[in-house]
């Protein structure tokens, strides 16, 4: 009862208003439509029926609610219940004058019918005084809250919104209307000249993405968000490049799809502007037909499943129902968390996680015999490069016999097929990790001509952003800790490919294989290390070289300037049904020598590493490392 109480004494005056206004509305009708000279028995007519359209209008409001909503955010949800309000309390008063007219005397004067005219310019005029009160309350309260953040909250952000579309109103809007906007747009961009020089929500448009940073510095802009939703990856990255270059901070709101794929709940997408925003590509489409012809209803067995590109397999490899994932990874904390996440995030997923290392030959056999896979992802390696340059022997024990006996148990234990994940370090490799690599997918191609259970395949690509080892977190820290951020060399190039991306493309690759491919992933283009440090460093809101230092260390062991996915003696590589996707062609190897050159190599794994990188050599013919620097770099390691 409290509540209701609460409510009337609130509408009380909306309501006195509202009285005022029909009276008025008719009373204006009956002047137009007699042109001010209204017949005194018209005005009988009238003073008798005022009354009771009036209670009839107040009825058709108290109906449709007008009482009840909060006219100080009056949208157009709100201009059409005052329509509809209006014109039902007209229809009502019309049929209430025909229903009287005729039959009532007052003052012994029988009461005729009003001509149909008064009502309906009674109707527009109240649907214009109705709908001016209660906007005149939501432009009071804008004014009102407008003027209290600007009192408030001296740190008030001047904003150029990219985009005048429909994403672009929206925000606009948005940011003018809600208190808890840490902005005000004062201009807008869009390359459509058609809409240069308009208004949208009293924002103008000034130009297009060529004027962005002189329109920057002369609205004295702090802040750039980016608004388009249907521009391609290109273009985006083209303008957030001309952005970086204000030294604004940069904001973007998400893709529809990355929202409705994304668990986060919080009211305001908005987001500041990430370095994969710079070097992300278009949303990568997959034949789901054919990914679950080999996943779906099937165990699948992820090695390394807690790394970086394991784990993010296990996520996309859970959307298509397979029977069981199985999590092998010898790091317990990364293996737990990730089974927490995927537990919580698909209610009945079956899920196991199994400690033990591919070095293990035994404990391999073990899980492959029990658990019994159909599909084995092998993403278990050591991938750091100047680490592995210091102990050469640890990359070969797990990245070659780590591959090798889970090879082995794959034919053994009539798993259907093997995926391989290598690296574009494999090609023509300076360091031992490369060169290890090279060996896995020689033993892929071994595998795949001699066994007769299992489908083996590779899939190569480059950098991944955000993988652990990346160089992204690196330069984020050495911002944080205000530099200097550090570079080996200022041509250095690299290949980059989101996480998600190369996780999906490795899922697809998997379901063209025949046997013995090495599936080669389109990387996109070299993006040079320098631009990538100086593109985090302007949207951290520095300028390069001014605020943070960038200084060069030279080349690290073991380290190209450029990578490659592609062996020139692959002779190129053949197309396949997906764009993104092309398959190498395999390099002839002598069969008879490689198994005793892996006999050879396993026995002097740690122990003589002089002897171990001249078997790498024979098996790798393209690597270009050096015994004698590695030898001094790592003595030899005595485990076995």
């Amino acid at each position: 009862m409290k509540i209701k109480r609460f409510h009337l004494s609130q509408a009380v005056p909306q309501i006195v208003i509202d009285i005022v206004v029909v009276f008025f509305s008719y009373f204006l009708a009956m002047e137009l439509r007699f042109e001010g000279n209204i017949p005194w028995h018209e005005y009988e007519y009238f003073a008798f029926l005022v009354p009771y359209m009036t209670i009839v209008s107040i009825a058709a409001f108290f109906v449709l609610r007008f009482y009840n909503t909060m006219w100080q955010f009056a949208s157009m949800d709100e201009l059409l219940q005052i329509f509809f309000g209006t014109t039902i309390a007209g229809i009502l008063s019309a049929i209430l004058g025909f229903l009287v007219g005729g039959h009532f005397r007052v003052n012994g004067l029988l009461i005729h019918r009003l001509p149909i005219s008064v009502y309906v310019i009674g109707w527009a005029l109240m649907l214009l005084f109705v709908g001016g009160s209660r906007f005149s309350v939501r432009l009071w309260h804008r004014r009102k809250r407008k003027n209290e953040l600007h009192r408030e909250n001296e740190d008030f952000q001047r904003v150029m919104v990219i985009g005048a579309g429909e994403m672009g109103s929206m925000i606009i809007k948005d940011m003018k209307s809600a208190p808890e906007s840490q902005g005000i747009p004062v201009i807008a961009i869009d390359d459509n000249r058609a809409k240069r020089g308009t208004r949208i929500h009293g924002v103008k448009v000034v130009g297009g993405r060529e004027s962005i940073p002189r329109m920057a510095a002369r609205y004295d802009i702090d802040q750039i968000l980016l608004a388009i939703s249907n521009a391609d990856k290109k273009d985006k990255q083209d303008i957030l490049s001309i952005c970086a270059k204000t030294g604004c901070r940069l904001k973007t709101l998400p893709a529809l799809y990355e929202l409705m794929q994304s668990d986060d709940k919080q009211t305001n997408p908005i987001r500041d502007i990430d370095i994969l925003d710079l070097l992300g590509r278009d949303e990568v489409h997959l034949n789901v037909e054919e990914i679950s012809g080999y996943l779906k209803g099937k165990t699948i067995l992820v090695t390394g499943g807690g790394g970086s590109i394991g784990s993010e397999l296990c996520r996309q490899i859970a959307y298509f129902h397979p029977k069981k994932i199985i999590i092998f990874d010898i790091y317990e904390n990364n293996a737990y968390d990730l089974q927490n996440e995927l537990l919580m995030q698909f209610k009945n997923l079956n899920l196991e996680v199994l400690i033990g290392s591919v070095r293990d030959r035994l404990r391999v056999e073990h899980v492959m015999d029990v658990c019994r896979p159909d599909v084995v992802f092998h993403a278990a390696a050591h991938k750091h490069v100047p680490l592995m340059e210091l102990s050469p022997g640890e990359a070969v024990k797990n990245n070659v016999f780590g591959t090798w006996n889970v090879a082995q148990a794959c034919d053994k234990y009539h798993v259907k097929r093997m995926v391989l994940i290598s690296t574009d370090k494999a090609v023509n490799p300076t360091n031992i990790m490369g060169a290890t690599k090279r060996i896995c997918e020689l033993i892929i191609q071994y595998s795949s001509r001699h066994s007769k259970n299992t489908e083996y395949v590779a899939v190569r690509f480059g950098n991944v952003l955000g993988s652990n080892g990346s160089v992204i977190p690196l330069f984020k820290r050495q911002i944080a800790a205000g530099g200097p951020v550090t570079v080996t060399h200022p041509d250095i190039i690299r290949y980059f490919m989101t996480i998600p991306e190369a996780a999906r493309l490795v899922i697809q690759a998997g379901g063209m294989a025949k046997g013995g491919e090495i599936f080669v992933l389109d990387m996109g283009q070299p993006v040079k290390i320098v631009d990538l440090a100086r593109n985090m460093i302007r949207l951290s809101g520095f300028e390069p070289d001014v605020d943070i230092k960038i200084t060069y260390t030279g080349l690290r062991p073991g380290e190209k300037l450029y990578e490659e996915l592609l062996l020139d003696s692959e002779g190129g590589c053949q197309k396949t049904s997906h764009k993104l996707i092309y398959i190498g062609t395999p390099i002839p190897f002598n069969e008879e020598s490689f198994l005793q050159d892996l006999d050879e190599l396993r026995s002097v794994a740690g122990i003589d590493n002089v002897k171990m990188i001249g078997i790498v050599h024979r098996l790798v013919p393209t690597y270009s490392g050096h015994a004698e620097e590695t030898d001094a770099l790592a003595p030899n390691n005595n485990e076995a």
